[in-house]
Parts: C-alpha cells; sequence; structure tokens
C-alpha cells in the first residue's frame, strides 16, 4: 500500500465523546456520507467494536467488506482489511484524537488498495473526499450532541 491520504479538523468536544461517536458504527449512515450501513460483529474485551461489516458507496469505490479495530483508550483507533469485497482488496487506517486549545484535533489516515485496476490520481481523489466527509460529518455530529 503506497499512497495514503491524511486530513485533520479541530472538534469543539473532549476526546472520549468523540471516540463514543466513532465507536457508534450502526449511527455512520445517519453522519459518515458514503456509509450506507455498518454492523458490529464482534466485541473486544473492552466492549469496543472488533470486527465491523460495512457497505460503502463512494462513487467510484462502492463495495460491501470487514474491518478489525484496534483501540488505544480515547487517543487512536486503526483499521484494516479483515475481509476484502469484491472492489476493495486492501484498506487501513486510523484516527488519531489530541488536546487542542478548547477542544480536540482529529486526524484521519487512509489508505485503499482496489482489486480492480484505477488510476492512483482517481483512487487519491476518492480517498480525499471518503476523509474529508468523515471529519466534516463527525464534526457536525459531536458538536451537535
Amino acid at each position: 500500500m503506497a499512497d495514503r491520504t491524511s486530513s485533520s479538523i479541530t472538534i469543539g468536544a473532549d476526546r472520549s465523546t468523540i471516540m463514543a461517536v466513532i465507536a457508534d458504527f450502526p449511527s455512520y449512515p445517519e453522519w459518515a456520507g458514503q456509509v450506507k450501513a455498518a454492523e458490529v460483529l464482534e466485541t473486544d474485551g473492552d466492549g469496543r467494536p472488533g470486527l465491523v461489516r460495512f457497505v460503502l458507496d463512494a462513487g467510484v469505490i462502492s463495495d460491501e467488506y470487514v474491518l478489525s479495530y484496534a483501540w488505544a483508550g480515547d487517543d487512536e483507533v486503526s483499521w484494516r482489511i479483515a475481509d476484502a469485497g469484491r472492489m476493495v482488496s486492501s484498506l487501513t487506517g486510523s484516527y488519531r484524537l489530541r488536546p487542542a486549545g478548547g477542544g480536540t484535533e482529529v486526524t484521519y489516515d487512509l489508505a485503499v488498495d482496489l482489486k480492480v485496476p484505477m488510476i492512483g490520481m482517481i483512487r487519491r481523489k476518492a480517498e480525499k473526499v471518503i476523509v474529508d466527509t468523515a471529519l466534516k460529518g463527525l464534526k457536525r455530529r459531536v458538536e451537535s450532541l
């Protein structure tokens, strides 16, 4: 996996509040535009989601797959593909949360490899749309609580 797309946003809430929204996968279709469905299949020892099935429609990237999650308290959550779909062959990413003034800086990293050939520029543009939409949706969701 070569290129990663990364972006950050500052959210007016503490890390635990933001991480609770991130961990609420069944609610993703309400705020994460490209996620059409998300189902927790397994939880880890702390009760946080460990395996999650997604249905994604991000225009050129439309698929169903399962991600495996690793949680580092309220500081970071990372994921990797556990069961690839028909288009996505590899997917890794993370949310990193750091205190920033009166809020929290959230950095989202994402790298996607596809089974179907796609020009790198188009794939990176799709990644950027996913990352930016997710960060803006997360901010709106958290700050509306």
